[in-house]
């Protein structure tokens, strides 16, 4: 089977093209590196996802509640500001009931206007003559301040570049494993903070200002904000202090030691009192939302009845974090689970999570692990791209994208843990988006390749199978067992003779056709036509299960499409087919520039030496023993032991009759039987006794197929009797190919 073609462009193109794919992953990785800020926010929406899909478990009975100026306490009490002595009267009202901290979420810059003390001195500008007894406080500041010095109060600071007041120094120690955080975290010049006697009487100040975003979601909370070289604790990290009554914060920076080091500075953890918070970039805390639905929630103006002493059991070892919903008050915020809730929740989940210790977490190898997971995914995908097959390479990239995906999910829901899996999807969709239509081309151009040399010589499907896998179209050979066809047209020397060129090649087109049909339906590989001869081969280039058969089929096959082209075309066709089985070297024999598929060895010399001797032995088809042991419910008789020309071993060959609907009718059970007899007396030089067998099958009209072999036999019995030979071994040795 002749095939014309340069064969380097085959596996050497996608050698090339897996190196290309090499390039485009490293492309990749670059890009990732170069455009992690875009990147990083789509990595934000990712796990804005996770929790919205699995937010955090929520804490049945929160150590935490929210006293809130909403828009009923605005009605009830009146427009905001309130006057600050009813504010002290909200704070002494929830220091009774045993609030262990009580935190205010706003900030109180201004003195109060509403205080009696300018009221009254306008009133006596105008004339009026009002008498206020001495001890009266007429400064509501005062009063309110008097309120938080007898209660431990947290006030609020708001640092910003926008404000160029300096703010007061921070209430909490600070205590640094490595060094002062102040030193590497990012600071601002100033910010807004409360009258100095509020500062004062408090007993802890907190920042509360939540850090910009770009698509205003709060995602994180500073645990420490640095502003005109101080440090503040958050607000909800300075409500834990004083409601542990603890006198400090201990802030653990990447330098500790113990500490791997290596990289930049950054603050590793926060530690106040008994509860430690991890910290991630400049300082920050990632918030894990539940959404808090089991917190109390107190409107302040409960707070200032008659009965406010039947919230004891709300308010009692609980922080108290002081904030407002009022629309109208502008502290609304954005967060992964909602669109707008009220900035006081937020401090009140970061409370939460301290106080149950559930964090989200971004280990320091996790950037790693996320750049490894991208290369070997997509170098599992490249690899798979190379096969051409455009169904599995999609399939490979649902998946590979798949478990990039799932894993997050299951670290995120089993572990707490943020790994990131944009890097890996992103190199796996750019190598499959890049490679995909490339291998696609080369691979078709492989396949069409393939169809090309293989199309006229093997079966449909064997074709299909075997373009899918083009590797053993390369210049060299294997050793395979293979079943090997030789067949040819008895006296076609002599009928070439008769007929014009035109009429020959008239007759071998309409028997070489019906042969090569049958023979591909046998799922054979046609390797030559020589004339009238064929030579065609199973088991390579693809396995074919159960091959030996499968030849002894075929050659029935094309003994019977010769009889049907005989009735059809009123011509008389003889051929004969030979059949071996055993090891062979296959492949592509030949030159870079012209090869063949083929088969060369023993097993193929022998298989056209069998089919030489069909003419000498009389018969259309014969095989080795090694085949008709891989067939044997098939109709076989066995024909004799011949020593080919090129071969010392003899070889036992079999004539191949029939089907096995053949071999289980009893006619031919008889004649098999009789025929195994005379050759048992043949072999054991009883030559007599094999003569009259032989004289009785002659008879048998079920043996005719067979009337061409025992003719020969007849002949050799008959020469055998008048001149017995010496030495007897029942061999025949051939003298000719």
């Amino acid at each position: 089977m002749t095939a014309v073609a340069d064969v380097r462009p085959l596996r050497p193109g996608k050698a090339k093209l897996f190196f290309a794919g090499l390039l485009v992953l490293l492309l990749a990785l670059a890009a990732d590196v170069f455009l992690r800020d875009g990147l990083a926010r789509l990595s934000e929406l990712l796990f804005d996802a996770f929790q919205r899909a699995a937010p955090r478990t929520a804490t049945l009975d929160p150590g935490v509640l929210v006293v809130d100026i909403d828009e009923a306490s605005l009605q009830r009490i009146g427009q905001w500001p309130w006057p600050r002595d009813q504010i002290g009267q909200l704070v002494d009202t929830a220091g009774e009931l045993g609030a262990a901290a009580i935190a205010f979420d706003m900030v109180f810059t201004e003195p109060d206007r509403t205080s009696l003390g300018p009221q009254l001195q306008r009133l006596r500008a105008r004339g009026m003559d009002i008498r206020v007894p001495p001890e009266a406080v007429l400064d509501n500041d005062q009063l309110f301040a008097q309120a938080i010095a007898r209660n431990p109060v947290v006030v609020g600071v708001a640092p910003s570049d926008e404000v160029e007041r300096l703010l007061p120094p921070p209430l909490a120690g600070m205590a640094f494993a490595g060094s002062d955080p102040a030193r590497y975290l990012p600071g601002v010049g100033g910010g807004l903070s409360n009258l100095p006697m509020l500062t004062a009487a408090a007993s802890g100040i907190g920042s509360f200002s939540f850090p910009p975003a770009h698509d205003n979601i709060i995602r994180t909370m500073p645990l420490v904000a640095s502003a005109t070289g101080r440090l503040y604790p958050g607000l909800g990290v300075e409500a834990l202090r004083v409601a542990q009554g603890a006198s400090g914060l201990m802030l653990r920076s990447s330098d500790a030691s113990g500490e791997s080091g290596g990289g930049p500075l950054a603050l590793l953890s926060l530690k106040v009192g008994m509860l430690e918070l991890p910290a991630v970039t400049d300082g920050h805390f990632r918030l894990h939302y539940s959404g808090m639905p089991h917190m109390t929630v107190i409107p302040a103006w409960q707070l200032l009845q008659d009965d406010a002493a039947t919230l004891a059991d709300k308010l009692e070892g609980r922080i108290v974090l002081v904030g407002t919903s009022a629309i109208g008050l502008r502290d609304i915020v954005a967060t992964p689970l909602a669109a707008a809730v009220p900035g006081v929740n937020v401090h009140a989940e970061l409370i939460d999570q301290a106080m149950n210790q559930q964090f989200l977490l971004r280990p320091d190898w996790a950037r790693g692990a996320e750049v490894l997971l991208a290369i070997v995914s997509a170098l599992v995908l490249l690899l798979v791209l190379g096969s051409g097959r455009g169904l599995l390479s999609a399939l490979a990239l649902l998946v590979l994208g798949g478990v990039s995906l799932g894993g997050a999910w299951w670290s995120y829901r089993q572990h707490s843990l943020l790994l990131d899996p944009l890097p890996a999807l992103l190199c796996q969709l750019t190598v499959f988006v890049t490679m995909m239509p490339a291998l696609l081309f080369f691979g078709n151009r492989e396949k069409r390749f393939v169809r090309s040399a293989f199309g006229r010589y093997l079966s449909p499907a064997l074709v299909e199978r075997l373009s899918h896998d083009a590797s053993a179209l390369r210049l060299g050979g294997e050793n395979r067992e293979i079943s090997v066809l030789f067949s040819d047209i008895r006296g076609f020397t002599t009928l070439s003779e008769t007929l014009a060129p035109d009429a020959l090649t008239a007759l071998l087109n309409r028997y070489l056709t019906p042969m090569s049909d049958v023979l591909l339906a046998h799922e054979a590989t046609i390797d030559k036509y020589i004339g009238d001869a064929i030579m065609a081969f199973w088991n390579a280039p693809v396995d074919i299960a159960g091959h030996p058969r499968k030849a002894c089929l075929a050659a029935l096959g094309m003994a019977a499409a010769v009889d049907a082209l005989n009735r059809a075309h009123g011509s008389a066709l003889k051929i004969g087919v030979g059949v071996h089985l055993g090891d062979a070297c296959v492949g592509n024999l030949g030159s870079q520039q012209r090869f063949s598929y083929s088969a060369i060895g023993d097993t193929v010399n022998l298989a056209s030496r069998v089919e030489s001797l069909t003419k000498f032995y009389g018969v259309t088809l014969m095989v080795t023993e090694a085949v008709r042991a891989q067939a044997a419910d098939l109709a076989f008789v066995e024909a004799d032991r011949v020593r080919v020309v090129g071969r010392s071993e003899p070889v036992l060959l079999h004539v191949l009759l029939g089907d096995a609907q053949l071999a289980g009718e009893a006619g031919f059970g008889e004649i098999a039987r009789q025929h195994a007899q005379m050759l048992e007396a043949y072999r054991a030089a009883d030559f007599e006794a094999a003569q009259r067998i032989l004289e009785g099958l002659c008879r048998e009209p079920a043996a005719a197929p067979l009337s061409g072999l025992h003719a020969l036999y007849v002949q050799r019995l008959e020469a055998l009797c008048r001149n017995p030979p010496a030495h007897w071994d029942g061999i025949f040795t051939a003298t000719s190919k």
